[in-house]
């Protein structure tokens, strides 16, 4: 099974985030969605980075501790999605075989990975995605081993 497969079941649609909105801007389109990633886009569409709820999380830990008292005392604290975005993008391709893509995913610990095609966003998909197909496929071989054992045939 390849990643176009797992997109014509999907779709195609990608939640995006212009690079230049707020991190407050990315978490509120993450949970009106109730997605783990966002990716993020300059004002031509172009893909820069993706955001996840991880990178949040982890500058959060880092430098917003005071947020819980007042979300106006550190003004170091970055707060665009460019500041925080993960810029060092692993992607996948439609043709990739979803075994591969998830030894990738699991090799390099990310849970979201955007599909470009020729330089162009035609998707993203995360690691329940892929073990959902895997899962299927994986039933389907079981399957036709089973009937061919038992001598059925199609």
């Amino acid at each position: 099974m390849r990643i176009a497969d797992i997109l014509r079941k999907k779709g195609s649609s990608v939640v995006t985030i212009e690079a230049d909105k707020t991190v407050h801007d990315a978490i509120g389109i993450l949970n009106e969605h109730r997605i783990g990633a966002v990716v993020v886009t300059d004002q031509n569409g172009s893909v820069q980075g993706i955001l996840s709820e991880r990178d949040i999380l982890r500058q959060c830990g880092e430098c917003c501790g005071p947020l819980a008292s007042d979300p106006q005392a550190d003004e170091d604290c970055p707060s665009l999605a460019r500041d925080l975005m993960t810029t060092d993008l692993i992607i996948g391709v439609p043709d990739d075989d979803i075994r591969y893509v998830m030894g990738i995913m699991t090799k390099n610990k990310i849970r979201h990975l955007p599909i470009l095609d020729d330089g162009k966003l035609v998707g993203i998909i995360s690691i329940g995605d892929v073990v959902s197909a895997s899962i299927e496929e994986t039933d389907f071989e079981n399957r036709m081993l089973t009937d061919y054992v038992h001598g059925m045939t199609y």
